[in-house]
């Protein structure tokens, strides 16, 4: 049959026009029951030391992501009748004052999940996901505050979800009068060998009142791959392909990058006094070796970190916070890190707030980098930004708004 040479502008525009149809939609649509939702964040940061080939720099100039990752995402339920509902949501991370795709550059980096949700049987996702412990304890920590500036330097133990867990199933329990648990395995997908990039977690939390308490424990395997490590290497070492994203995104624990497994206890609890919440966790992270790593024993990182907050007002919260990372490593290796934050939000409106947050980290001892020790450099929080230097002042100033 011979087709009209405007045919395929015609469905073109008859494409574009269905796309702007259904974002012209209410941002809740009951028919289908899909939200369209999002938050950009974008500010400005400076930092005291920065690592340079001629020595620690600063730096000053305007990025994204400071207290809350820019993101935006849909989700969606579905109604099956008895109860039951079948649910979705896809969330895409980005970088505000460029545009560019965060996580790695995957289309949605941040979460892609379809499931079911009953209110008698709790709920089942699959897909790209955040393990139980993130689900669960991380709400009772100054995270859902102030962002990754609190965070736990180098993010060692997860504490900002910097790793979510891909070919995952996970099991979240209905709410049991303040009582929750969820469980998860995630397959690393090797074919022949079961085990290789596996991922699984546990974690259970409690909430009655003004208090509230979590706990949890996750394990990640690296895999068997081998991969470039150094610049001149040949390919000895392992290539971290787990089916938990990478959990080394920072001087604190890069040399550590080479482990075969991973393992993640945390406990963490809140209390609510008025205006003020007063919080406090406890970690352990565990990076073990084997033939494939370049470090040999296991790498141990015992992490304290401590917050309180306090509404001046309605539209006022400041927040202080103080965290200790003990590290040892190889029998001979240790280091310790010292970190202090502040920080204060203003709300405008519902939607969109202004804030100023700050943190200051000391590091003392020894790590290991390509498997040699050095000199432990600072790192606040989750940025990743390596101070080469022992010490850092990390500031970040900006606006955030969600829709």
């Amino acid at each position: 049959m011979t087709q009209r040479p405007h045919s395929t502008t015609g469905v073109r525009a008859l494409a574009l026009a269905a796309t702007l149809s259904l974002f012209a939609l209410p941002a809740s649509v009951s028919a289908s029951n899909v939200t369209l939702y999002g938050t950009i964040d974008s500010g400005f940061v400076h930092a005291n030391h920065t690592a340079q080939p001629n020595g620690p720099e600063s730096f000053s100039g305007i990025t994204s992501n400071i207290i809350g990752g820019s993101r935006w995402g849909l989700r969606g339920t579905e109604p099956l009748g008895r109860g039951l509902s079948a649910l979705f949501q896809i969330e895409s991370g980005f970088n505000a004052v460029n545009g560019s795709m965060g996580n790695g550059g995957l289309a949605f980096g941040r979460k892609a999940i379809v499931g079911l949700k009953s209110a008698e049987w709790g709920e089942v996702t699959i897909g790209r996901q955040y393990d139980p412990v993130v689900n669960l304890v991380q709400g009772l920590t100054a995270d859902g505050y102030f962002g990754g500036f609190f965070a736990t330097p180098g993010d060692v133990d997860n504490y900002d979800n910097g790793a979510r867990i891909n070919n995952s199933i996970r099991y979240a329990t209905p709410n049991f009068g303040g009582l929750q648990f969820e469980g998860m395995y995630a397959t690393g997908n090797v074919a022949g060998k079961v085990g290789a990039g596996r991922a699984y977690g546990l974690a259970g939390a409690y909430s009655n009142g003004p208090v509230a308490l979590a706990a949890g424990y996750f394990f990640a395997d690296g895999g068997s791959n081998r991969g470039r490590f150094g610049v001149n290497s040949d390919w000895p070492y392992r290539e971290w392909t787990s089916s938990a994203g990478s959990l080394f995104n920072s001087p604190i624990n890069a040399g550590f990058r080479t482990a075969s497994k991973v393992r993640i206890a945390r406990v963490g609890g809140k209390y609510a006094i008025g205006p003020a919440i007063l919080g406090v966790s406890f970690s352990n992270a565990q990076y073990a070796s084997d033939g494939l790593s370049n470090f040999s024993g296991t790498a141990k990182f015992d992490t304290i970190n401590a917050f309180a907050t306090y509404a001046l007002t309605p539209a006022i919260n400041t927040g202080v916070g103080y965290s200790y990372t003990r590290m040892r490593a190889d029998g001979t290796i240790g280091a310790h890190y010292n970190q202090f934050n502040a920080g204060v939000t203003y709300a405008l409106s519902k939607r969109t707030s202004t804030y100023v947050i700050g943190g200051y980290q000391q590091a003392v001892g020894k790590t290991l980098n390509q498997g040699r020790a050095v000199e432990a450099t600072a790192s606040v929080g989750s940025y990743g930004i390596d101070a080469g230097a022992r010490t850092q002042l990390l500031v970040g100033m900006g606006l955030k708004h969600s829709f």
